[in-house]
């Protein structure tokens, strides 16, 4: 059990790794979010492929640009067009059910049974992130929704499809082929769409160093490891730590106020994700086993009667 912990704790970096890039890309970067996809995954994925030094073989061609399309080149592009069109807050909700939809994508795809507790807490949690991220007056576009739940669909689904072919090559290998693929996906859909790559200054090249080497190359590894080797379940309910990073970002470093129904909302969140692993963490009744010497006599009570 504490090797699991350790890889909880593996987990939890990616989701706190993405949810800071809001901010990050708020505060220092150009309104070009497909630039930015493209200069965040590239850069990754070649620094990986760099380490690893291994191209793809077989059918790892077409899985790389199957896993390339869904993490990264399509899903992105989808979240760009889910920003554009719906406020951040629904955006999130929405994306905040991928804990339920990694588990029902590893029940169909891999046969691993999502645990009840599991389910309940990732809706509670959802429940919490609605809570903490939706006001009363919001206004939803049909096509962000669209939108937003084909990103996180397709998503959810190429995660589990990378916990089932990552086996074959290793963590590694796999998670810079995706980004390259993705990322070079990506730069055409950026000229035809925004033109040019954008300029930025100092604060904005550390930025995208940022995004590339922490919020990409570090988070993707470490999410994909931790996915290896904990259930799919559990790991998308570490993922709820995304929209709470984001939150408290603002709160600590934007000097924003959370109001009453926003602090419920994120106990709930905190609450459903810990519950189900600190129940699931504690062990379970034993039957109690028979004493020796009640066995001893039995068996004399049995020779007795023969």
């Amino acid at each position: 059990m504490e090797a699991n912990w350790r890889w909880l704790g593996v987990a939890m970096i990616a989701p706190i790794a993405w949810g800071s890039t809001y901010f990050v890309t708020r505060e220092w970067l150009p309104d070009s979010p497909i630039w930015g996809a493209a200069v965040r995954a590239l850069p990754a994925g070649l620094l990986l492929l760099a380490l690893v030094r291994r191209r793809p073989r077989g059918s790892w061609w077409w899985k790389s640009a199957v896993l390339g399309t869904l993490n990264v080149g399509a899903f992105f592009v989808l979240v760009y067009a889910a920003a554009q069109l719906l406020p951040t807050s629904i955006a999130s909700t929405i994306m905040a059910t991928s804990s339920v939809a990694i588990a029902l994508a590893a029940w169909a795809i891999l046969r691993e049974r999502p645990g009840l507790l599991r389910l309940l807490g990732a809706t509670v949690g959802i429940a919490g992130v609605a809570l903490m991220l939706l006001g009363t007056t919001t206004a939803a576009d049909p096509r962000g929704v669209v939108a937003s739940i084909a990103a996180m669909v397709m998503s959810s689904i190429g995660f589990i499809l990378a916990k089932r072919w990552n086996g074959e090559v290793g963590i590694l290998p796999s998670t810079a082929w995706q980004l390259v693929f993705g990322g070079l996906a990506l730069i055409p859909v950026a000229i035809i769409v925004e033109g040019p790559p954008p300029r930025v200054d100092a604060a904005g090249l550390a930025a995208y160093g940022y995004l590339a080497l922490i919020a990409t190359a570090l988070a993707n590894v470490a999410w994909f490891a931790a996915l290896q080797r904990l259930p799919s379940g559990t790991v998308g309910l570490v993922g709820l730590l995304n929209p709470v990073t984001g939150v408290l970002l603002g709160v600590f470093v934007a000097g924003e106020v959370l109001e009453g129904r926003q602090l419920a909302g994120l106990a709930l969140v905190l609450l459903g994700i810990a519950a189900p692993l600190v129940i699931g963490a504690l062990p379970r009744r034993q039957r109690p086993r028979p004493r020796a010497g009640a066995r001893t006599q039995s068996a004399a009570e049995c020779t007795m009667a023969a």
